[in-house]
C-alpha cells in the first residue's frame, strides 16, 4: 500500500502539483490509476494543490452554491500593491476616516534600527506611566518611596501603583507580591483570608495595579486590603456606526498545511459572493509557515514559503473584489516573531489583490467609526499557563483578562516574545468597540463592559499536536458582526449550510 501511495504522490509531484490527502485516499480505494490524468486536467492553471473537488464527476451531496456577487473578470496584477487607507479627520466625538476603513495605528513603519538594551527602561517606563494614568482616576495614590523612606503613613490606610516584579506564595498559603514603581520597591501581602485573595492569585508579572492597605509596624511589608487593575470604564458606551454595514472575521488559515480545509474554505469563498457583508478580516497565520515547529514538514503539502503566500494570495483573489480586506500576521507566518509583528513584505504581498489593506499585529482599525482591535494572540499561552483556571477551551476568558489588565501580553520573556521599544504598543487603549483574536483554534465570544471579544477560530482540523493534548479545535467557522447594532453571529461551513 506504501509503494502505491507514493507512485499516486510521485505522479502529482510529476506534475508539479501537491495532492491532497483525501485525493490519495480515493484513489488508494477507486484502483484506477487513469484517473490520476483526469484530476491533473481539472487542476486550474494557476492552482499548486489537486484537491477533492478536482476529481472527474465530485459532487457535494446538498450543497448548492450561492449566487454570484461582483467578481472582476480583469487578471490579477503580479505585483498587486495593498490599499492604503485615507487620512483621517475628527468630528468631536472620534476620528472619522474619509473613506470606510481607518487604521488608527498598525500600518507599516520603518524599522528603528535595533534594539538597545536601554530601550527596555524606557518600555517598561512607558507601561508604567500610561496604565498608572487609567488607575489614578479611580483614586489618589502615593510613591512607594513615601511608605519606604519616611514614617509619614506608617499606621494609614494608603494606596500604591506599581508594576508586579516578583510572585509567590507563602508557607501559609498567602500571596506575597513586590510592586515597583519608578521610585522603589515593596513587599506586599494578600492575605487568603481576604475577598482580594482571589483576584490575587490572578496576579502575573509586569502587569501594573493599585493597591490598598497599610503599611506593617516595621515598615517592611504591605498588607492588601483591595487591588484593582486599569480595566475597561464600567460607563464604558461602545460606539456604534450610524450607517449600514457588516464585517467577517476568520484567523488561522494555515494554507500548506495537510490539515488545511480546502473545501470549506471554498464554501465560504461562495458564501461570501452572497453575503452582505463589506470587510473581512484576518486575524493572522495565513499559512502553516516552515520550521515553526520540529517534524512540521511531516505535516506540509506545500513545503514552500512562497508557495504558501502564492496560494493564499490565490484563495483570497477569489474572494469578491468590492470587499476590503484587512489582513495581520500570526506567529506562523514569515516575519519577525516578537510583537509587534511588522505587516507581510512585498515579497509576499505582491501576490494579494488591491483590496488587501495589510496591517501590523497587533492592529487598532475602525470601520465605520467601529473600533476593532486586532491581535493574534501568542500571549494565550503565557496567560492560561499562570492564570489559575485558564483554559484553551475557553479563550474569551483570556480575552477578558487582557481587558482587564489594558495589556495584550504583560509578560516579558515568557513563551510571546516582545520587542522592546521607546513605547509599548501593546497597551489597550483606545478601547475598542471589538476584540478580535486567533491562536487557539477555538471560537469563543463574549461581551464584557461593552467591548465585544471575538476569538474566531481556525481553517485547519485537528493537527497532531492537538491530539496529543486532547484539544478539539472549533474550525471553519466565521464571525460577523452588524455594525449598526455590534450583534454577532457564527457561520459554520463544517457542515455544508451556514
Amino acid at each position: 500500500m506504501t509503494g502505491m501511495r507514493d507512485e499516486i504522490i510521485s505522479k502529482f509531484l510529476a506534475a508539479d502539483l501537491q495532492v491532497h490527502p483525501e485525493v490519495v485516499l480515493y484513489l488508494l480505494e477507486s484502483d484506477d490509476p487513469d484517473l490520476i490524468d483526469g484530476i491533473i486536467a481539472n487542476v486550474p492553471p494557476d492552482a499548486f494543490v489537486a484537491l477533492p473537488a478536482h476529481i472527474p464527476g465530485f459532487k457535494v451531496e446538498g450543497f448548492e452554491p450561492p449566487r454570484p456577487r461582483i467578481k472582476s473578470e480583469e487578471p490579477l496584477p503580479e505585483t498587486a500593491e495593498p490599499a492604503v487607507p485615507k487620512k483621517s479627520e475628527t468630528d468631536g466625538e472620534r476620528f472619522m476616516p474619509e473613506g470606510d476603513v481607518d487604521v488608527v495605528y498598525g500600518l507599516p513603519a520603518l524599522g528603528n534600527g535595533g534594539v538597545d538594551f536601554n530601550d527596555f527602561v524606557f518600555y517598561f517606563r512607558d507601561r508604567y506611566e500610561k496604565l498608572a494614568r487609567y488607575l489614578r482616576k479611580r483614586g489618589e495614590a502615593i510613591p512607594i518611596s513615601a511608605l519606604t523612606q519616611t514614617d509619614r503613613y506608617r499606621q494609614d490606610d494608603v494606596s500604591v501603583i506599581g508594576m508586579v516584579s516578583d510572585l509567590r506564595n507563602t508557607a501559609n498559603g498567602h500571596r506575597m507580591a513586590v510592586l515597583e514603581d519608578p521610585t522603589d520597591s515593596i513587599n506586599v501581602l494578600f492575605n487568603n483570608k481576604r475577598d482580594v485573595f482571589e483576584e490575587a492569585e490572578k496576579l502575573i508579572p509586569d502587569e501594573v495595579v493599585m493597591v490598598r492597605g497599610k503599611l506593617s509596624s516595621d515598615g517592611n511589608l504591605f498588607f492588601a486590603d483591595t487591588m484593582m487593575r486599569p480595566d475597561i470604564p464600567l460607563n464604558n458606551a461602545p460606539f456604534k456606526s450610524r450607517t449600514p454595514g457588516k464585517a467577517v472575521f476568520i484567523s488561522d488559515v494555515h494554507v500548506g498545511s495537510d490539515t488545511f480545509l480546502y473545501d470549506e474554505w471554498d464554501r465560504f469563498s461562495e458564501w461570501l459572493h452572497d453575503c452582505d457583508a463589506q470587510y473581512l478580516l484576518i486575524a493572522g497565520d495565513l499559512v502553516d509557515g516552515i520550521g515553526i515547529y520540529p517534524d512540521q514538514d511531516k505535516e506540509l503539502i506545500i513545503a514552500d514559503i512562497d508557495r504558501q503566500y502564492k496560494e493564499f494570495g490565490r484563495m483570497v483573489s477569489a474572494l469578491p473584489r468590492d470587499m476590503q480586506i484587512i489582513i495581520s500576521p500570526g506567529n506562523h507566518d514569515a516575519i519577525r516573531g516578537s510583537e509587534p509583528q511588522p505587516p507581510l513584505p512585498e515579497r509576499f504581498s505582491k501576490y494579494f489583490p488591491e483590496n488587501v489593506v495589510l496591517v501590523e499585529n497587533p492592529a487598532f482599525v475602525r470601520l465605520q467609526g467601529v473600533g476593532i482591535l486586532m491581535y493574534h494572540g501568542r500571549s494565550y499561552d503565557d496567560l492560561i499557563s499562570m492564570i489559575p483556571g485558564a483554559s484553551y477551551t475557553k479563550p474569551e476568558d483570556m480575552m477578558v483578562e487582557m481587558l482587564k489588565r489594558r495589556h495584550l501580553a504583560c509578560t516579558y520573556g515568557m513563551r510571546t516574545p516582545i520587542l522592546a521599544a521607546k513605547e509599548d504598543n501593546l497597551i489597550i487603549d483606545p478601547v475598542p468597540e471589538i476584540l478580535h483574536t486567533g491562536h487557539v483554534h477555538i471560537c469563543g465570544v463574549v461581551n464584557y463592559r461593552g467591548v465585544l471579544c471575538m476569538n474566531t477560530g481556525t481553517w485547519q482540523s485537528q493537527t497532531l499536536f492537538q491530539k496529543q493534548m486532547n484539544i478539539q479545535p472549533t474550525p471553519a467557522r466565521a464571525m460577523v458582526v452588524d455594525l449598526q447594532t455590534l450583534e454577532p453571529k457564527i457561520f459554520d461551513f463544517m457542515d455544508k449550510a451556514e
